[in-house]
């Protein structure tokens, strides 16, 4: 299984991903993770990308291209992969294919995790964290007894500083200018497969199950 994950923030890649790792036993690259195992690491690319982030400028095509081919020539990669926050432009998505081309492979499929852009507002910004127990809730979709549990226990719920909703509008906007166009892209390729990503966990995951048969 060879996959990229589409979607826009709060959308739900990141969870569905581990789940489908942990029970498929299939690699999830996450572009922000593998960015910092390879400046950890000290590879080739790693070190040039460590550079970069390290004088507060923005990681260049060829360069996170270059951290993907070190990433995907590891050996628990060999027997698939999930990539997530990558490709996230049309060119990316060319250099990608011609990155799997080079070694005689290619993608099964791009998976977008659709989903309302006003549900995404709500899910973002109503984001909360009990300040006591640190369990992560939203106060427009959890269970009114959670967020009272916390309050009663003497806790507060925390907001993010960047879950207001100006700066979603402006991460969603990005998404829509960059992005969205990879959803034609793949379209063309006849790859693209969209998930209805509204509701449960447990209901969008068998969803995405259902899809990848």
């Amino acid at each position: 299984m060879r996959i990229v994950l589409l979607g826009a923030p709060g959308s739900g890649k990141g969870t569905q991903a581990k789940r489908l790792m942990q029970e498929r036993g299939v690699s999830h690259i996450s572009t922000g993770d593998m960015l910092r195992a390879a400046a950890e690491a000290g590879s080739r690319f790693g070190q040039q990308a460590k550079d970069v982030m390290d004088a507060g400028q923005l990681v260049s095509d060829t360069l996170m291209l270059g951290i993907i081919s070190e990433r995907l020539a590891e050996p628990d990669a060999q027997t698939g992969f999930i990539l997530d926050g990558f490709p996230r432009t049309r060119k990316q998505a060319l250099d990608l294919d011609g990155l799997l081309q080079a070694s005689s492979q290619s993608l099964d499929a791009a998976v977008l995790m659709n989903l309302d852009f006003e549900v995404l507002i709500r899910r973002l910004t109503g984001r909360r964290t009990c300040s006591i127990t640190g369990r992560l809730l939203n106060i427009y979709f959890s269970p009114p007894e959670e967020l009272e549990e916390c309050i009663n226990s003497g806790g507060e719920l925390l907001q993010r500083e960047d879950d207001n909703e100006e700066t979603i509008r402006y991460r969603l906007d990005v998404y829509r200018q960059q992005t969205e166009p990879l959803i034609d892209f793949y379209q063309e390729q006849n790859k693209l497969k969209i998930v209805n990503a509204e509701g449960k966990i447990d209901e969008v995951y068998s969803r995405l199950l259902a899809i990848l048969k």
